[in-house]
């Protein structure tokens, strides 16, 4: 081996050894978090669930048309979401604008300010079905480590009640909403699975900047400790096991905890070194990557900005006697390509169109889609459409809560756009341009191993993903051993030293 060879064979293991010492508790703790975040998710409020609590609307209550109720916000700023939903035993009208609602009650057409303590105690206990007496409220103005996720943060302030059984919910001072449900048992699954795993505690996680800096650099640091692990069990690595021990020849040239450390590096390095590469590309450093092709088709679908007056010609609750066989627990009133509906939705995968002008229907029509996607640009036309019935690589949910069926729409555009619209809504529910579909498989793709061929053979991903990961923390811990048994001698060392000096 030339000089220049040794020379970087040496710094590379010196490198890994030092880098190693400083990242194996990170690394330890991101593998056996990652282990519990398979099965045990940060809580979160899911639409399925927030629609399995609201109760019905009341028809006979909304008497309150839909132009008086904007009239009564004092603004001509268009929303860009309305939607009517029960707030107790009332119907309210909720007008979206960014990351508040304003809310005017459907029956008398009163704007509700701001949501009260005692009202926030009523929706928290009926979420719950419990009796409101044994809660303890508290004000949060800040938020604490069940909000900070942001779909939550953008919600509050809130108020939070508390339950002598453990359980905690977090309600909207602004909408009303349940924006947070936790127990015992899912504050325990977060702690050993998302926050660490996510680097999600509350000091950190409230300074965004902060927060993203402190994952890339961690990320990248441990990119670099795998990187020069790699190079350096690679070199000493020997097929023809050309290293002596006193009970055999062997391919490593180590004993004990540093021989099996090798091994698994060799073994499970690479995925270690493509998991921590992947995990840092979910912050999207240096904004390499877009979130999704581009949303001029997706606003073409709604077809114009909200107005309350198309939605005159047919009152709400006209519209909800139209349609008799679905329980509706929210109504949208909208525009698809330009024409009014309102959106009935009972739950996640039963929803109803039933147009100011027309009849109710389940779907809308797929050509309805696509001549509104292809005015969104000069130029722009159809490259293929087609009908998706069950998950495929750019479409795809472990959790089967991406609604089917949609409809598959590429554009002909410089990036061949591809689009998956929610034939039920004619909402854009997943998009990717060239950039977001390299992204998808490498961060997706090799950090969740969101795999089609391994989401549709359960347990096969369960297999795969946790052999991998139980052979990432087999790693680490050897890495413990050997970094604490370097640091005690090291220390040890130090003593000596200062004693033989102080002598």
């Amino acid at each position: 081996m030339s000089r220049s060879g040794i020379l970087i064979r040496k710094y590379a293991i010196l490198c890994h050894r030092w880098m190693g010492v400083v990242f194996c508790v990170l690394f330890a703790a991101w593998f056996l978090s990652g282990i519990v975040l398979m099965y045990w998710e940060f809580p979160v409020v899911a639409g399925h669930e927030r629609l399995a609590h609201l109760p019905p609307l009341d028809a006979s209550r909304i008497q309150v048309p839909p132009e008086q109720a904007f009239q009564k916000l004092d603004t001509a700023m268009a929303p860009s979401q309305v939607w009517i939903s029960m707030l107790g035993n009332r119907p309210v009208y909720r007008f979206q604008y960014g990351r508040s609602q304003r809310l005017v009650y459907a029956d008398n057409g009163d704007v509700l300010p701001f949501v009260s303590n005692g009202l926030g105690l009523y929706l928290a206990a009926a979420w719950l079905g419990q009796a409101p007496g044994p809660a303890l409220a508290t004000a949060i103005a800040e938020p604490d480590q069940w909000t900070v996720y942001p779909e939550i943060r953008r919600a509050g302030p809130f108020w939070k009640y508390s339950w002598p059984n453990g359980e905690d919910v977090y309600v909207s001072q602004s909408s009303g909403e349940i924006v947070q449900h936790t127990t015992r048992s899912s504050r325990l699954g977060a702690w050993l699975g998302a926050i660490p795993h996510w680097l999600y505690f509350t000091p950190l996680r409230r300074n965004t900047a902060a927060w993203r800096a402190a994952v890339i650099g961690l990320s990248g640091g441990g990119i670099l400790a795998t990187i020069f692990g790699l190079v350096a069990g690679v070199w000493l690595y020997s097929p023809s096991k050309r290293y002596r021990f006193p009970n055999g020849r062997s391919s490593i040239p180590y004993a004990g905890q540093k021989h099996w450390h090798t091994m698994l590096g060799l073994i499970f390095g690479l995925f270690a070194l493509t998991w921590i590469f992947s995990g840092m590309l979910s912050m999207n450093p240096l904004q390499w990557s877009p979130d999704s092709a581009t949303s001029e088709p997706a606003r073409a679908l709604r077809g114009q900005p909200w107005s309350a007056s198309p939605f005159m010609a047919r009152q709400p609750r006209e519209a909800l006697a139209k349609a008799p066989q679905i329980r509706a627990k929210e109504l949208e009133l909208a525009f698809i390509a330009g024409e009014p509906v309102y959106l009935a939705t009972e739950a996640a995968d039963r929803t109803m169109m039933i147009p100011v002008a027309g009849d109710p229907s389940i779907e809308v029509d797929p050509l309805r889609i696509t001549r509104a996607m292809t005015i969104a640009g000069p130029g722009l036309t159809i490259a293929e459409t087609r009908r998706v019935t069950q998950y495929e690589p750019y479409y795809i949910d472990r959790h089967h809560a991406k609604p089917l069926p949609v409809l598959f729409v590429r554009l002909n555009d410089r990036e061949q756009s591809i689009y998956y619209v929610d034939l039920r809504t004619a909402q854009v529910v997943e998009s990717y341009d060239g950039r977001s579909r390299l992204n998808r498989w490498l961060y997706h793709g090799l950090h969740s191993m969101d795999l089609p061929w391994l989401y549709r053979n359960r347990p096969a991903w369960d297999i795969t993903v946790l052999t991998l990961m139980i052979g990432g923390n087999a790693l680490c811990i050897t890495s413990l051993v050997i970094g604490w048994r370097r640091v005690r001698k090291k220390i040890r060392m130090h003593r000596i030293n200062v004693a033989m000096a102080t002598r």
